[in-house]
């Protein structure tokens, strides 16, 4: 099976700003299952906490996800995929909310503070204006293949 799958190893999966089907996460999520499944996920994982958010919210099993994946559709077949078996039928209205709320997701206990510090020190130790958890994993990105932050 031919798979289009990013080089993570060069090159970011997708902003987690980015949307389908109006789900936040959805992309940068098939972009890094896409990469694991042939062989070039660098340093990103599928099925992380951040991918668990959103398949969770779906009620989507990551393993038929993946096996979606390996048969090389895209992202308009995967996204009509989810839509039929979607364990949880969320309305329009739903998903809106709940991508509106995962943009401004913080750190909220004591644990994800110190893992969020860790990794802003890591990637952006002058960026005392990085708040939210989409904002991090932007600037880790640009960071990771080149950018200053």
């Amino acid at each position: 099976m031919n798979i289009h799958a990013p080089d993570l190893t060069q090159r970011p999966p997708r902003s987690p700003r980015v949307r389908l089907g109006g789900f936040v996460i959805l992309p940068r999520m098939l972009d890094k299952g896409r990469a694991t499944i042939v062989g070039t996920p660098g340093e990103y994982h599928f099925n992380c906490p951040l991918d668990q958010r959103f398949l969770s919210f779906a009620g989507i099993d990551p393993l038929q996800l993946k096996k979606q994946l390996a048969r090389g559709q895209g992202d308009g077949e995967i996204l009509e995929w989810i839509q039929a078996h979607a364990k949880i039928k969320r309305s329009d209205f739903e998903i809106v909310a709940w991508s509106a709320a995962q943009e401004q997701r913080v750190p909220t206990d004591m644990d994800s503070r110190q893992f969020f510090n860790k990794l802003q020190t890591a990637a952006a130790p002058k960026r005392g204006d990085l708040g939210t958890w989409f904002e991090l994993l932007d600037v880790d990105d640009f960071v990771t293949f080149g950018g200053k932050a």
